[in-house]
């Protein structure tokens, strides 16, 4: 009796071990569906996965991420976690676009054909309008930001694709150079001339 009562001990002992992460799903499960801190259709990004909640069930929810594969994520990720909620509270989120121009540019033409592109991308929302800020004299280009609201994750790539393709397409007509990253190279340690042929 004693040998069966230390297996007995050790089979109790491994599976409390074996449901722990079960029972910890079960009791995260019950806290979502109580809070509420997500819902189905909202747009989480949870350990770095972004997607659409499908299914809420006690163990587990199901995402749909945007290559339309699904994913089964325990819910204690969801609790103890961190865990972003586009659609909480509303879905209206900002994108931003970086753009750095060549050093002599019209800065003040620069500054007015981002907010015409904004203005003339019909997913961006007037309120609250964009915002285009003069960041920083950057080590090879003058660095501006231009800063647009959008209502729904859905319409972010949208957004994001057509707003560059805009800015370029301005920019070109424009005159105004996007700059790239230089570097000045000066050699020292050689003498004489260099050959400029070979």
């Amino acid at each position: 009796w004693s040998k069966i009562q230390w297996l007995i001990a050790a089979m109790t002992v491994g599976l409390g071990f074996g449901l722990q992460e079960i029972f910890a799903n079960f009791i995260s499960g019950l806290i979502i569906l109580f809070e509420q801190p997500i819902r189905v259709d909202d747009v989480v990004t949870v350990a770095e996965v972004t997607g659409k909640v499908t299914k809420i069930r006690i163990r587990a929810t199901t995402i749909r991420m945007w290559d339309e594969r699904e994913l089964i994520m325990p819910n204690k990720e969801f609790i103890t976690g961190t865990l972003i909620n586009w659609t909480l509270s509303d879905t209206v989120m900002r994108r931003d676009f970086a753009v750095g121009i060549a050093y002599g540019s019209d800065i003040r033409k620069a500054e007015r054909l981002l907010y015409e592109v904004a203005a003339a991308n019909p997913l961006v929302l007037k309120d609250p309008p964009p915002v285009v800020i003069f960041k920083s004299f950057g080590a090879s280009s003058l660095d501006f930001e231009l800063r647009v609201f959008l209502s729904g994750m859905e319409n972010n790539v949208p957004v994001w694709h057509s707003i560059n393709c805009a800015i370029d397409d301005a920019f070109r007509k424009a005159g105004i150079e996007i700059a790239f990253p230089q570097q000045d190279i000066h050699i020292r340690s050689i003498q004489g001339e260099l050959p400029t042929k070979p």
